[in-house]
């Protein structure tokens, strides 16, 4: 497992906003939500499922898996926009009890354990996974995943240890993490990252790729020109400032990675 230099790249990994300023509220009012909660072992984990209540019959279901600070109102919304879009969708929560972190040194210490060991999250995700099969509306042969910074390199990581997914998307999350295994990696993946993103090294881009072709994998990689870190994130550009980083909220590569989700989940004969 290749997980060198990780510690230092936890540091960049923070784009979501700590207050509830990405709460939309959806206008579909077809739209359920709920608060669930489940255990791992003697932990209690908190998590948010939304879904098309007067859509009939199964549909594929979506894990959506948040940014370093937790189980905020930002995936909430991911999870929203994708219930709207025929799917059911569960917002996860990695790090137990619903627990967010206030600043950054509190999300690096919730953080770092799932890069010193990779199968702490094959073992919560695996746990969300059991939850939203087990809602009527779920069709358990189609499962799939999204993840933001944090949650993208989480997955990447999850889906390279042979989670049972059908498909991966990740947005601008890191790529560096444990060195994929042919017999293992099931998933299809789509990564999409910021053109200009600094915090996503050209030579982490190179060696993704490489170990991806070495293995025969089916993924796609997209390069939005321009775009900074946490492109999809519309509070990123005040955060840049209040925190002096290169992040940047980008309305362009936002709507057309979320486009490229679509268009990627359609060619897998997902149906909305």
């Amino acid at each position: 497992m290749k997980t060198k230099n990780i510690i230092p790249y936890l540091l960049l990994l923070f784009v979501a906003p700590l207050s509830s300023g990405f709460a939309q509220k959806t206008t579909n009012s077809n739209i359920k939500v709920e608060n669930i909660t489940y255990t791992v072992g003697d932990k209690v984990y908190k998590g948010y499922v939304a879904y098309n209540e007067n859509q009939k019959g199964k549909r594929p279901a979506i894990l959506v898996v948040h940014e370093w600070w937790g189980l905020t109102d930002y995936p909430k919304m991911r999870a929203r926009k994708l219930a709207g879009l025929g799917y059911i969708a569960m917002a996860v929560d990695m790090f137990g009890n619903g627990k967010i972190a206030t600043n950054p040194t509190e999300a690096q210490a919730y953080t770092a354990p799932f890069y010193s060991n990779p199968q702490l999250a094959t073992t919560i995700l695996d746990a969300a996974l059991i939850k939203i099969k087990g809602y009527k509306q779920t069709d358990p042969s189609n499962v799939y995943a999204i993840g933001y910074c944090f949650g993208g390199a989480i997955l990447l990581n999850y889906a390279k240890l042979g989670g049972d997914l059908k498909a991966v998307v990740s947005f601008h999350g890191g790529l560096q993490g444990v060195t994929p295994d042919k017999d293992l990696l099931k998933a299809k993946i789509l990564v999409c990252n910021g053109g200009s993103d600094k915090f996503v090294p050209e030579a982490d881009i190179t060696t993704f790729k490489h170990q991806m072709d070495s293995i025969g994998a089916t993924y796609t990689f997209k390069s939005y020109p321009g775009a900074v870190h946490a492109f999809s994130n519309p509070a990123a550009t005040e955060l840049g400032k209040k925190f002096k980083m290169a992040i940047e909220y980008n309305k362009d590569a936002d709507v057309n990675s979320w486009n490229d989700m679509k268009k990627f989940f359609s060619s897998l004969a997902i149906k909305k």
